[in-house]
This record gives structure tokens, sequence and C-alpha cells, in this order.
């Protein structure tokens, strides 16, 4: 069962025990301290609650700026890792902009050992994520 956490206008942030999933589904371009919060949110409810799979439906969401994605590289990432975080899925809908965001995303969580993975739908990522439980 889906425990939501957050729901804006440009985000709804969820977490599902049983797939022990943290996720964001973005609903429109956000500013900076919208971003950081929707990821905060769940960072500090995850301290609490066995959080091992991120999705994020990006799909929804604008070209993320090179200050958000800066503070993600370098805050998120590890604030994740450090409440347990061992693997990140994205939805995403195969936007160019959106594609280069995630590439460099994909190297720095690589550079951090957490693997990230695109996928096209929701299901796609939650078999991935049910093959690790």
């Amino acid at each position: 069962m889906k425990n939501i956490i957050l729901d804006t206008d440009y985000a709804e942030v969820s977490h599902e025990p049983e797939l022990k999933m943290g996720k964001i589904r973005w609903k429109r371009k956000t500013s900076l301290e919208e971003y950081q919060y929707a990821f905060i949110t769940l960072v500090e409810y995850a301290k609490s609650n066995d959080t091992q799979n991120f999705l994020s439906d990006i799909r929804k969401q604008s070209v993320v700026s090179p200050e958000n994605r800066k503070w993600f590289e370098e805050e998120m990432i590890p604030k994740g890792i450090g409440v347990g975080l061992k693997r990140a899925g994205v939805i995403f809908d195969g936007n160019v902009f959106k594609k280069y965001y995630l590439n460099m995303i994909i190297k720095v969580t690589n550079k951090f050992g957490l693997p990230l993975k695109i996928f096209n739908t929701e299901e796609e990522a939650i078999e991935w994520f049910k093959s690790f439980l």
C-alpha cells in the first residue's frame, strides 16, 4: 500500500513499504525550493522507513536547472545512500534535454556505486526492484 508523504501541485512524494520504494512523481516544472523540498521530504521519511529503492517519474518535469542538478549530485545522492538507498530508477519519455540531464546523473551515481536505470514505464521499474527483494 502506498503512503503519500507529500502531495502538491508540483510533485507527489510517496513510499511503498512492500517494495521498500520511495517515489517522486513530478507534475510540472519546479522552482529550486520545490525541487529540493520534494527530495528532502523523502530522505527525512526514509530515515525511519526502509527505503532501498527510489523511483522518479520525470515525464511531466521540465528541464532541471544546472543548480538543481549540482545540488542533487552533491547533497541528495550521498544523503540517500546514507539512509539506505541501494538503487534508483527513472521513468523517462525520451526528451533530448532530459536525456542529457539523466546522463549527467548516471555518471555521478556510478561514482557512488549506486545503480540507476532508465525505464519507459513504472511497471518495468517495479519489476526490476522486485528482483532484489
